[in-house]
């Protein structure tokens, strides 16, 4: 019982584009989009206790295996995104030397465009400005990543 309310309250703190993704009776569907937009204390605790009802009356299987499936593929997402910054990272640190090791694993890599931004962002680094080749690495990194995937 206090597993459906807390999967009702996940629910209901989803944007409008992750609920759709969740399978819902159009009816419990219409009561999370008005408790996302009720503002009051009380009456939100209402909606969730109805959100909670209409719940128990479905199977929550189908509901808790969509949400972690969304939860699995944020996280994924977010790893790979901080893989990213770590060859990044290692890179300025390295210099041009660590152009070579990604090379091995990314071979459609521009080796010539890697280079340029590896050493625009070192010297970023060294002269204290603001990292935005240090940024366009990143972007041409993940543009890569994109590619070979």
């Amino acid at each position: 019982m206090l597993a459906l309310q807390v999967l009702g309250e996940a629910l209901v703190k989803l944007s409008p584009g992750q609920l759709t993704t969740i399978p819902l009776e159009e009816k419990l569907r219409e009561a999370i989009e008005v408790a996302q937009r009720i503002k009051s204390h009380e009456g939100r605790r209402r909606q969730m206790q109805y959100i909670g009802k209409l719940m128990r009356d479905n199977d929550p299987s189908a509901i808790k295996k969509a949400y972690q499936e969304l939860l699995d593929g944020r996280n994924e997402s977010t790893r790979g995104f901080h893989a990213l910054e770590q060859i990044r990272d290692q890179m300025i640190e390295q210099g041009p030397n660590a152009i070579g090791n990604y090379m091995e694993n990314n071979p459609q890599a521009d080796r010539r465009r890697l280079s340029q931004l590896i050493r625009a962002s070192c010297k970023e680094k060294a002269l204290n400005k603001p990292p935005s080749s240090s940024r366009k690495l990143f972007r041409y990194l993940r543009e890569v990543d994109e590619q070979q995937q």
